[in-house]
């Protein structure tokens, strides 16, 4: 893998599919110095209008477009893909007809949950309808005891039901969990075994062997429920892409093979996203900047996360309002993106978002009919992207179309059609302000202290007004931030995230118990991933313990050396790290609950182009509105290393378009990245620029 010499990353997003496009090849003179790279390496960027209906026709019309097409037929082309169809089937609540198999007394788990309201002071919530509706839920009489030992074995009669169950509904899906069977996975997969090969099977035991069984429950059924949708579109693209190889990018921020990932839906949930963090962590490892937020704002939503080191991975991940238990990065997702429409609710306020007008017939300045006023036309009648912008280099925008959306809806507030716009941007932007704050304040992080890293086709028009609001002085907008996904397709490393559930209180646990707990897991990690070609020899582990005080329901991870743990370290590292995030300490008992592995595999050899050296010149300048005087625009492929570009002034390139505000300065760096500063002495915390 690190050897391909033909790579493609490929970002499917509900507007627009990105690709990115990496060629290694030999140079034509052998190096002076044997330190220098023998090789070399182009990219290429494309961009196209997605296919919701069948995702994998825009990927083959890109890969047509870009000419790759003879490298997929000689098999030469390795594809790495960040899907959104299990993510878009569970948002929209398309997920196949599913069988749940559990315990006897326990089939309304899934039902009840945890009796959280979704709004809290309303007292007459609307009803919700349950996961699993009762005739499709099947209780078996086996019982395991809390140290998975057996109390009531699995019959015969019980594997009956299960089969007559299956033959009467006809499942296209199976979810099977069973009480402890994290300890004991004998009975459920007994049941497996039982059910047709036609059907597609999810246990617990495999999908998340972890204590609690509403969360394991969920994540089990999330996996059965979307997976027959995720291994069909997984199937189709192979396909259509055969011979190559395809991997898909998982929401922990590691790749997985495409016939692995087939049974693992549940993980693809933040797939796309995923390789966003991806990316801006190979950013920030360039420029010598490891504390960033992130902001990807693309053209049906923004996704935002906080990189301090490293990304931050959660098992309490959410995809709609179902818990999502299973590692995934720590990300939190609003319905806010260039196509988010605007409009007044019932009592004349203005909301913008969550419907978007998507990809077709998108907003109203694509002229492909869409009537509707969003942020991508309020953008455009305000000046800041300009008129003559082609988005992906072949999308015209129709500025006509777009004023005569916005001044529709001004006319019903007597605004005229910038004020409206205006007032669509300032909301937008707070929208993105309060999810930063959520990742960022909330959590115990000081905004001013990290870099805000804005990527997306949108990004870079409300990157320098979202960083004023939030006290933040410092921004960058990557080298082909557009498709900056894409690139972190390529960036990702194979991995996987292992965890095993493994309770007790540290008095009575001893380190080698907790080696040994590890190396199971680390055998399991190394049977995968060196299933999809790779060496043993290559992989590195990087372990973590979830610890808790005795008696508590929620715990924190703490690192640890799996070979050889020092409980007395981990310990002391869970004190400091409970101060830290509460504020206090206990004088109580610690309890080891979880253990964690992530197996990961070297990432591939990505190295971005540095930039040509030539002289500034502006391609022309356009009015904004609320500044006076023109405003300079410039061709980001015509930037040099060490530019400075002083604000207001607008940046456009093929796929995204940056507005430098007023008080702000960009410098564009040896790869093409643009650093943005501004003087903290003219900064008004929450002032819209």
């Amino acid at each position: 893998m690190a050897h391909q010499l033909h790579l493609l990353g490929v970002d499917t997003g509900g507007t627009f599919t990105d690709f990115v496009y990496l060629q290694t090849a030999p140079l034509t003179a052998v190096p002076v110095n044997t330190d220098e790279p023998a090789t070399v390496q182009t990219m290429a960027i494309h961009k196209v209008l997605s296919t919701p209906q069948a995702p994998a026709q825009a990927i083959l019309q890109g890969i047509q477009e870009m000419e790759l097409q003879p490298l997929v037929e000689a098999g030469e082309l390795l594809i790495i893909h960040g899907s959104t169809v299990a993510t878009n089937a569970a948002l929209e609540g398309k997920g196949v007809k599913t069988l749940y198999v559990t315990n006897e007394g326990f089939g309304d788990i899934l039902t009840i949950g945890r009796q959280q309201r979704q709004e809290l002071y309303n007292l007459q919530p609307a009803p919700v309808k349950p996961p699993v509706s009762k005739e499709l839920c099947v209780e078996v009489g086996c019982r395991l005891d809390a140290k998975g030992n057996t109390v009531l074995p699995l019959t015969g009669i019980d594997i009956y039901k299960l089969q007559q169950a299956v033959a009467e509904h006809q499942p296209a899906a199976v979810a099977i969990n069973l009480l402890f069977s994290f300890l004991n996975d004998a009975d459920e997969k007994a049941l497996e075994v039982a059910v047709d090969d036609k059907v597609f099977v999810s246990r617990s035991s495999f999908v998340l062997p972890e204590y609690k069984e509403y969360e394991r429950g969920m994540a089990t059924w999330l996996n059965a429920w979307l997976g027959p949708i995720v291994a069909s579109y997984l199937n189709e693209l192979q396909k259509v892409t055969a011979p190559c190889p395809v991997t898909v990018m998982q929401s922990s921020g590691g790749t997985i093979a495409a016939e692995q990932a087939s049974n693992r839906a549940v993980n693809l949930l933040l797939s796309g996203p995923a390789g966003g963090l991806s990316a801006a962590s190979f950013i920030g490892g360039l420029i010598g900047k490891d504390k960033l937020i992130t902001f990807d704002m693309g053209g049906t939503s923004t996704d935002v996360a906080l990189i301090d080191g490293k990304a931050k991975l959660t098992n309490e991940g959410k995809i709609a309002s179902y818990p999502v238990a299973v590692p995934m990065v720590d990300m939190h997702t609003i319905g806010a993106g260039g196509g988010s429409i605007a409009y007044l609710d019932s009592g004349g306020m203005l909301q913008v978002g969550p419907v978007s007008a998507g990809a077709d017939p998108g907003p109203a300045c694509y002229g492909l009919g869409g009537e509707n006023p969003t942020v991508t036309d309020a953008n455009l009648v305000l000046g800041r992207l300009p008129a003559s912008t082609q988005l992906g280099g072949s999308l015209k925008l129709n500025m006509d179309a777009a004023k005569q959306a916005i001044t529709k809806l001004g006319k019903t507030v007597k605004l005229p059609a910038e004020e409206m716009a205006k007032g669509i941007i300032k909301l937008a932007n707070e929208h993105m302000v309060h999810a930063i704050r959520i990742i960022s304040i909330q959590k115990g992080y000081d905004p001013k202290e990290f870099t805000l890293c804005c990527f997306g086709g949108a990004g870079g028009l409300h990157v320098c007004a979202v960083a004023d609001a939030l006290g933040m002085t410092r921004a960058v907008v990557p080298v082909n931030s557009g498709v900056l996904s894409a690139l972190g397709m390529l960036a990702a490393p194979r991995a996987r995230q292992l965890v095993q559930t493994y309770r007790k209180p540290f008095s009575k646990l001893t380190s080698n118990e907790v080696h040994k707990a590890f190396c199971q897991l680390q055998q399991n990690g190394v049977v995968e991933i060196t299933a999809e070609g790779l060496f043993e020899a290559d992989l590195t582990f990087d372990a973590e313990v979830d610890i808790r005080y005795l008696g508590q329901s929620f715990t924190l991870a703490i690192p640890c050396d799996w070979q050889q743990p020092d409980l007395i370290m981990i310990s002391e590292a869970f004190h400091y790290a409970h101060q830290a995030q509460y504020g206090h300490q206990m004088d109580t008992e610690v309890e080891l609950v979880n253990i964690r592995l992530a197996v990961t595999a070297p990432s591939l050899n990505i190295e971005l182009p540095t930039v040509d050296v030539k002289e500034l010149a502006e391609v022309g300048c356009g009015k904004v509105y609320g500044i006076a005087q023109d405003v300079p625009v410039y061709q980001r492929t015509l930037l040099s290393n060490g530019i400075n570009i002083q604000g207001p002034a607008i940046i456009c390139e093929l796929i995204a378009t940056t507005y430098i505000a007023p008080d702000w300065q960009a410098e564009v760096d040896q790869f093409g990245n643009l650093q943005l500063t501004r003087d903290s002495d003219t900064l008004i915390t929450g002032n819209e620029t």
